[in-house]
């Protein structure tokens, strides 16, 4: 079996803490969901609006959860990042508002000082978080915590998974508190181990697709929708584990000038989705292929109406399902092509991490 196999090679804390991922995710799900499939996490009641601050990777994950929110528990919410949050002279403030704080470590300096500000507005707060009796842990009213392990790599993997099942629940949560019917939701997301192990099978693909962009100086990373968190996080990923140029940005407002980048001979361009494509997200990238012919890759679902240079797809119909897929493809294809690359993947150059 492949992820046997996998296993055996696994030298660096970052493959290692990549394949820990399948069962991390099992034990947050046997920690909060009942067997009268109830979710197990305190929330205050009568929450009209929630905004999520973050940074790194933790911001991609409140962006994520930003989205989810307004879809399945029809509560509006925005993310904003830890060090943008600071700069603001004063911040939305009542009692129906709900700030939520996620961090790896807990330790975040300006996600941590971010907190201190909300709380003299006398808001309400809430914190995801791997390390319980944090800083961060100790100051918000109500906490998460991600069950992840220590993470010894600089990127962030087991630590970026966790939180995003956790934010998943916590939305499952609200969405339950208003007599929303999340049953189904909770159904898939039991399957979430199961299909994390099926994708450790796509490694060959994935290692073929990281030896054809590890040659290029510029890679774009798009997406629409929910999808557009984890282009970022790839867009991050690969940027800081193989010092390559990427960016990150929405299809839509890609056309809008950016794509001007594609005049670069030595760009490729990675879509990333976690459902089918839209009529105007298959419009968008046939233009961009007869205007500017660079490699496509399609990352999450196959196409017959896009010519793809690669694709990496999880047989997978359930989006909530196949985002958890999709970051797991994007850790590997960041590992695969930093470790081509000869980098080292766990101690990046000029990076540091708080590991508490």
């Amino acid at each position: 079996m492949i992820l046997d196999l996998f296993k055996k090679r696994a030298k660096t804390c970052m493959e290692t803490e990549i394949l820990e991922q399948s069962e991390i995710s099992q034990t947050i799900l046997d920690s909060y969901l009942t067997k009268d499939c109830d979710i197990n996490i305190e929330i205050p009641k009568d929450i009209t609006r929630i905004i999520l601050v973050a940074s790194g990777s933790s911001y991609h994950c409140a962006r994520y959860a930003a989205d989810l929110f307004g879809s399945i528990a029809k509560i509006e919410a925005h993310a904003v990042y830890s060090s943008e949050f600071l700069l603001e002279e004063t911040i939305a403030h009542d009692e129906k508002i709900l700030y939520i704080f996620i961090t790896q470590s807990g330790e975040t300096t300006d996600t941590n000082s971010a907190l201190e500000k909300a709380k003299t507005f006398g808001v309400k707060t809430l914190c995801i978080t791997n390390k319980e009796n944090s800083t961060i842990w100790n100051a918000s009213d109500y906490r998460i915590a991600c069950h992840a392990g220590e993470e010894k790599s600089i990127a962030a993997t087991k630590s970026f998974i966790s939180q995003l099942l956790c934010s998943t629940l916590l939305v499952l949560k609200f969405a339950q508190q208003k007599n929303i019917d999340i049953y189904d939701y909770i159904l898939d997301l039991k399957t979430v181990p199961n299909f994390i192990n099926q994708t450790f099978n796509l490694q060959p693909k994935i290692k073929q697709l990281a030896k054809f962009i590890s040659k290029y100086k510029n890679i774009v990373i798009t997406a629409d929708g929910k999808s557009y968190a984890l282009a970022k996080e790839a867009s991050l990923k690969i940027k800081e584990t193989s010092y390559i140029q990427t960016t990150s940005s929405i299809l839509g407002e890609f056309m809008h000038g950016h794509v001007a980048i594609l005049n670069n001979k030595g760009s490729v361009l990675i879509y990333i989705l976690n459902d089918n494509l839209t009529y105007t997200a298959i419009k968008n990238i046939n233009k961009i292929k007869e205007s500017y012919n660079p490699p496509i890759c399609l990352i999450g679902n196959r196409s017959n109406q896009v010519k793809s240079t690669y694709n990496v797809n999880i047989e997978c119909d359930k989006p909530i399902v196949k985002t958890f897929c999709i970051a797991v493809i994007i850790q590997l294809l960041a590992l695969e092509t930093a470790l081509k690359l000869h980098r080292n993947v766990d101690k990046p150059h000029g990076l540091n991490k708080v590991v508490k």
